[in-house]
């Protein structure tokens, strides 16, 4: 018979340990032990007109995606590779094109953009200017103070931005991302 060194025993005791307790964790976790179904949670019904909750307005999907495309389109009319970003009024990414060729810093660099924007309800090329009476606005996670950005309006508050990244000229961004705001108007 052949020996075994203690490190290969070790090792095969382990794995065999692993593979036992990985089986009963699996049977346990399917096990029912009342014999009865779960029932599913009772619906709580809520009072639209409760003054304790919260509404807000929000783009649709398609409105967003219709935005995004937008801005992608007069980019690649003007000849530019750029990427576009919707956030919405949280910040929250809802809509993110890479055009072709556009840079790899582009995506992050079109979320960041319409992020900012959309925190201060304002375009980020007027946001730039900001930061010199207020050079630490620059260091908020997740923002980025240069032209690109646009914010997305109803009724003077910011519902969504428009983030565009990759063109050789802040200006040139933002006047993409503006072409997504105004198809929003059609």
């Amino acid at each position: 018979m052949k020996k075994i060194s203690v490190r290969t025993r070790v090792l095969t005791g382990t794995l065999a340990a692993a593979a036992l307790a990985a089986t009963v964790g699996a049977v346990s976790a399917s096990a029912d032990t009342s014999g009865t179904p779960a029932a599913a949670p009772a619906a709580v019904k809520v009072d639209a007109q409760n003054k304790d909750l919260a509404q807000s307005t929000g783009l649709s999907i398609d409105a967003a995606t219709r935005a995004a495309q937008a801005a992608l389109d007069a980019a690649t009319r003007a000849g530019q590779h750029v990427s576009v970003a919707v956030v919405d009024r949280d910040g929250v990414t809802r809509v993110l094109l890479k055009g072709d060729g556009a840079g790899p810093q582009s995506p992050e660099s079109a979320v960041r953009k319409a992020f900012t924007a959309v925190s201060w309800n304002a375009p980020t090329s007027e946001l730039a200017k900001r930061l010199a009476q207020a050079p630490n606005l620059k260091d908020i996670p997740g923002t980025l103070f240069l032209a690109g950005g646009a914010p997305v309006q109803a009724k003077g508050a910011p519902v969504a931005a428009i983030g565009v990244a990759g063109a050789p000229g802040g200006d040139l961004d933002e006047q993409f991302a503006q072409a997504g705001v105004a198809a929003l108007a059609k």
